[in-house]
């Protein structure tokens, strides 16, 4: 795009009370940013859901100046920005109704052909945290994942690290504009992310640095990728948010179970238990359930485990599926005449044994 068009696309997403999701609804309606701000605002409050305080202060000068000032700082720095309907906007983000109608982004990311993930977990990773992420990222390596995170403590920056160890493209996405890094002292890594993939931001370099942006910037994080795993997380916490987003996109969900007694396993053990994410136990069980392909393989052979012992009625579950491959959670229920609360805790039981496996759609098959 032009640079004026560039700047007026920058001025609407600069007006307070117009988010990204109303900012295209606007764009949709009168066919660009320029034509929304020069269309007559009688015109503006006849589209649906439209009010007085949502374009209130939309045609003030304010906000092509501030517009100018923040391209000169994208030129001057080298920065890139993609507008929602350009080639080079990330495509998965195109699909979020509230993805933003301009993203910014530093270093060398290319998102062609690649399967992206993101991972995201608490800021107080334990070392089995650590130990199993690493695992994870050098695990799927063979299939060159893009590895996306927050570029915070803990968990994210394990992630990008482990990605950057693994030679593949890691994205850190900022609650911050491109012309500061937080925390500080992750500023030592910057270098390396840009060499390896880069930084995306839909904050501008003006816009005030708040906790509140963390939760922004999330839906960045989940947006970008056809799967968010947690690794580890407290009963709350941002990586929760993260992942509920992510379910609101359709997007897939994995977290790491842990034991009930650890503080940092609450709030993966919740997202298993409500069916909220699948139950990660090992770092194959992603490309399984996400169908990823090595070029040279079919896909990866799962090794069942032998002499397991089922309980009753985790055998009549084993027995059904061993007859009828793949079946959905209710079918099961209704087949084997056991109550879908109780069902759930059988299925996770049979999980980590090793014998049933959990399939996009609430499926269920053994291994």
């Amino acid at each position: 795009m032009t640079d004026q068009q560039l700047i007026f696309a920058l001025a609407l997403q600069h007006v307070p009370k117009i988010g990204s999701t109303t900012a295209k609804k606007l764009i949709n309606h009168c066919g660009s940013a320029e034509a929304v701000l020069k269309e007559k605002k009688s015109n503006l409050l006849k589209i649906d859901g439209i009010g007085s305080i949502t374009i209130e202060g939309l045609f003030d000068k304010i906000h092509l100046e501030e517009a100018e000032s923040e391209l000169r700082f994208i030129k001057d720095n080298n920065i890139e920005a993609h507008y929602f309907t350009d080639v080079m906007y990330p495509e998965k983000l195109k699909h979020c109704i509230d993805g933003p109608i301009i993203i910014f982004q530093s270093g060398n990311i290319n998102l062609k052909q690649q399967p992206i993930i993101s991972i995201v977990g608490a800021r107080k990773i334990t070392t089995n945290g650590i130990a199993f992420c690493e695992k994870l990222v050098e695990s799927l390596s063979p299939y060159n994942p893009v590895i996306v995170s927050g570029f915070a403590y803990g968990t994210d920056i394990t992630a990008q690290k482990a990605a950057i160890k693994c030679n593949l493209q890691t994205i850190g996405c900022l609650a911050h504009g491109l012309n500061q890094i937080y925390p500080k002292v992750h500023k030592k890594y910057v270098a390396d992310v840009e060499k390896h993939g880069g930084f995306f931001t839909d904050f501008w370099s003006t816009d005030v640095f708040d906790r509140n942006n963390f939760l922004k910037r999330n839906r960045i994080i989940a947006g970008l990728s056809e799967a968010t795993i947690v690794i580890e997380s407290a009963e709350k916490g941002g990586s929760l948010v993260t992942a509920d987003i992510a379910n609101s996109y359709n997007r897939e969900v994995f977290a790491v179970p842990g034991r009930t007694t650890d503080s940092q396993s609450v709030g993966c053990n919740n997202l298993i238990k409500f069916q909220k994410a699948h139950l990660l136990s090992q770092p194959m069980d992603v490309p399984y359930l996400l169908n990823w392909q090595l070029e040279d393989e079919s896909k990866p052979v799962v090794q069942k485990q032998l002499f397991v012992e089922l309980e009753p009625d985790e055998k009549i579950i084993y027995n059904f599926l061993k007859d009828n491959d793949k079946e959905l959670l209710d079918v099961i229920a209704l087949r084997c005449n056991i109550p879908t609360y109780k069902l759930a805790g059988l299925l996770l039981n049979m999980e980590l044994k090793g014998v049933v496996r959990p399939l996009p759609g609430k499926l269920f098959e053994i291994i």
